[in-house]
């Protein structure tokens, strides 16, 4: 049934994007000038989830760095790390930072290389809403020759909670909007990964459609379900992949989805989801009590609120109430 598995997985950034033409397109424009030795516009790809806002980024630049010398770029996801450690993973990912070491790292080293680079540097900031510290936008800002993509699912909301000084430099960023995709799209999506990565032959094309119908727009989510009916079907005694196999695999795609996006989590997200899977509920108050207990170096408030909404858009845990009544409790999805 796999032919492929790398086709499969949500990572994977085919050379071929369906239905996103006009934003590549816009996007390769804004960017043109680092083909020439100039900086180009700092950009913002926004959007709701699973709507190929990491896959164009990675797929336009990939593209670049093949077709132009003198230009490197380098992909992080702010969920992941600390100020601190979005900047060392920056400085490794553009091959600048090969013999640092996370233990004792220093920013200004990095800062250092990534401006006394003779190339133009492109650095791509995943999930930059919850980056905790303004001044890494800041100083990347003031190099010469590093232009900016920052990636998130609501701008405005992100500039609203910016340091009033970044929010001043990034509200100029040239915008690229992705729509959610709608159900044709979707299947064409779907049908793609098929092909590259299964025997197309086995698969009904009901169960395709299926899919694109239960992920509702999200491309992961449709990925998701995709790769696991397909090792279902590899794992039982079934010939093909059908929409029975689907409505089969359902909780268990989605318990795969919640998996991998714990796994994507930061230490100090990592901690207030635990503390609510713990509790099952718990208020807000509750909350906030434990994780000052259990994090060596608590995060102010704001930072805090930040992490707790990229849950709630990660569909990992659910806000409810406002005010001192206020209680997180798991997403069942």
């Amino acid at each position: 049934m796999i032919t492929d598995a790398r086709a499969l997985r949500p990572e994977y950034v085919p050379q071929d994007l369906h239905h996103r033409d006009g934003q590549i397109d816009h996007l390769s424009s804004i960017l043109e000038p680092v083909t020439y030795g100039e900086p180009a516009e700092n950009i913002c790809i926004h959007g709701p989830s699973g709507a190929g806002k990491t896959t164009i980024a990675k797929h336009t630049l990939r593209l670049l760095e093949a077709q132009t010398l003198g230009v490197r770029w380098g992909y992080v996801n702010c969920m992941a790390d600390t100020g601190s450690g979005v900047l060392y993973e920056l400085a490794r990912d553009v091959s600048l930072g090969a013999d640092l070491r996370r233990e004792g790292f220093y920013r200004g080293v990095a800062f250092d290389r990534l401006r006394g680079s003779d190339d133009q540097i492109i650095a791509v900031l995943d999930e930059v809403d919850v980056l905790d510290d303004a001044q890494i936008l800041l100083s990347l800002y003031e190099i010469p020759n590093v232009s900016i993509v920052t990636i998130t699912v609501d701008e405005s909301e992100w500039l609203s909670e910016l340091d009033p000084r970044a929010e001043s430099r990034f509200r100029s960023a040239e915008p690229v909007h992705l729509e959610a995709y709608d159900f044709g799209e979707l299947v064409d999506i779907l049908d793609s990964r098929v092909a590259h990565g299964m025997i197309a032959s086995r698969v009904d094309d009901a169960a395709v459609r299926h899919i694109a119908d239960l992920a509702a727009g999200d491309a992961r989510h449709g990925i998701a379900l995709l790769r696991r009916a397909a090792r279902h079907v590899e794992e039982s005694d079934r010939k093909r992949l059908t929409t029975e196999v689907v409505d089969t695999i359902v909780d268990e795609a989605e318990a795969d989805m919640r998996e991998r996006r714990v796994r994507s989590l930061g230490t100090h997200q990592r901690i207030l989801y635990e503390i609510i899977a713990n509790a099952g509920e718990i208020a807000s108050s509750e909350l906030h009590e434990q994780y000052e207990q259990q994090a060596q170096n608590p995060k102010a408030t704001s930072t805090r609120r930040k992490y707790l909404a990229s849950l709630q858009r990660y569909d990992l845990v659910v806000k409810e109430g406002n005010g001192r009544g206020t209680t997180y409790r798991l997403d069942s999805f």
